[in-house]
């Protein structure tokens, strides 16, 4: 930790401060103009000049040079991968594949169903994507449990082609844990791509990239930018930033759990922790875990910055003011450590996931639990839901009306086509009821 800074600041009051709201949609826009406009140039240069623009930008933000052939991953790299990593992972991913599986196509079959009345019958219907694009952060870290969120989920919904993207490393390379991931999980096609123009070449394709329907993902500024400017033409999933938490904690909660989880996000570049207390002792209490557990961590600086800069422990007077308050900041994940966690977690409104328990951490929903991880930051859970199968499918209805259930609608029918100055909606209807 810094000397002579706080490792986290610390509040009293019934709302979160305006320095930390402004921070936030709504109000304040995704990206700034300057920003986009430098992405906006990427995406140009990659429609016009594509293979060879995917190069250029390569060698440039991500030091590697290639080539055309050499862009897409071959069936050889995802062998040797096997041999770099440990069965003790691949165990573990796939057992992660396997429970979203579970809950994915509970969810699917949740969506599937028939609605029948005398006469009437309609049948609510999901059909997949055919083909989408997963960006998948890398270069310096590795996120085989991102492909895992997304590729699991695409595969339940009956996705046909996964087209997956993830920067190189240095010598070139794919991160062998993307890799075997991906071939677990069904991917189609892996390219050695990062940034802004991976995200362009999934929207238009080049000679070696196909273009995808949706695009999906999480990633740095100059990803969600690119998302953002492709999205006039190529539907993205949402906007995603840096990983955050809120916590609701009454005096009941452990302030060493408290503190380790919001430790454990701050390890994310730029990762913003907030904890929402009903006890002066709690706050306190995490105030001093946090600052002892700092110096021990191996990411300290990047622990204490991202406390400091983004982390804040506010005592609230009530359980209902740190709800009222969660809402507004509307965060990516929200833990609920109090008496009756449930009882709380009915009143939230805004989080892309609520982790009820204190035997229920961001950490085992990153990986293990069954939950998908990508999940909207920033306050976008005011309006995106999480990931789920529900994004890899198009939903539709079909319907079958009898001649007697015709002849009942007509009326009401007729009343709104006159209204909307539309007559021959129902004459359309008129003319199968008559005898002419």
């Amino acid at each position: 930790m810094m000397k002579g800074k706080p490792a986290i600041r610390m509040l009293e009051g019934p709302s979160l401060p305006e320095d930390l709201l402004n921070r936030r949609w709504p109000r304040r826009g995704w990206l700034s103009p300057e920003l986009l406009r430098y992405v906006n140039d990427i995406i140009v240069e990659v429609r016009r000049r594509g293979d060879e623009a995917l190069i250029e930008f390569e060698e440039r933000f991500d030091g590697v040079r290639l080539s055309a052939d050499s862009l897409l991953v071959t069936r050889g790299e995802f062998e040797e991968a096997y041999e770099k990593v440990s069965g003790r992972l691949i165990q573990a991913i796939e057992s992660s594949k396997s429970r979203i599986e579970a809950f994915q196509k509970e969810m699917l079959g949740r969506i599937k169903f028939k609605y029948e009345e005398d006469g009437l019958r309609i049948v609510s219907c999901a059909s997949p994507i055919s083909r989408v694009g997963c960006y998948v952060p890398g270069g310096g870290a590795a996120y085989p449990s991102s492909v895992v969120m997304m590729a699991a989920p695409a595969r339940v919904a009956g996705v046909e082609e996964i087209a997956l993207c993830s920067p190189p490393k240095g010598g070139g390379e794919v991160d062998p844990s993307v890799l075997v991931a991906a071939d677990i999980c069904g991917v189609n096609e892996v390219y050695r791509l990062g940034g802004a123009q991976a995200v362009a070449a999934l929207a238009y394709g080049t000679s070696t990239v196909r273009p995808v329907e949706k695009i999906f993902g999480p990633g740095n500024r100059y990803v969600q930018a690119a998302k953002i400017l492709v999205s006039r033409d190529v539907p993205i999933d949402f906007p995603a930033g840096p990983s955050e938490i809120a916590i609701i904690a009454d005096g009941s909660a452990d302030p060493r759990l408290l503190a380790l989880d919001m430790i454990s996000q701050a390890e994310h570049l730029d990762g913003v922790s907030v904890l929402l207390t009903t006890s002066r002792r709690v706050a306190e209490r995490v105030a001093e875990e946090i600052g002892r557990r700092i110096g021990s961590s191996p990411d300290g600086r990047l622990i204490s910055e991202n406390l400091s800069r983004n982390g804040l422990i506010l005592i609230c007077r009530s359980l209902k003011d740190a709800v009222k308050a969660v809402n507004e900041f509307a965060p990516e994940h929200l833990e609920v450590m109090t008496e009756d966690p449930w009882e709380v977690a009915a009143e939230v409104t805004s989080a892309g996931l609520i982790l009820v328990g204190e035997n229920t951490p961001v950490a085992v929903s990153d990986y293990c639990l069954g939950t998908v991880h990508v999940l909207p930051t920033g306050g976008s859970s005011r309006v995106y839901s999480g990931l789920s199968i529900l994004d890899f499918v198009k939903r539709f209805c079909i319907a079958e009306c009898s001649a007697e259930m015709l002849g009942e609608l007509r009326e009401d029918v007729r009343a709104l086509a006159e209204s909307e100055g539309l007559l021959n909606h129902s004459l359309a209807v008129e003319r199968r009821l008559s005898d002419d």
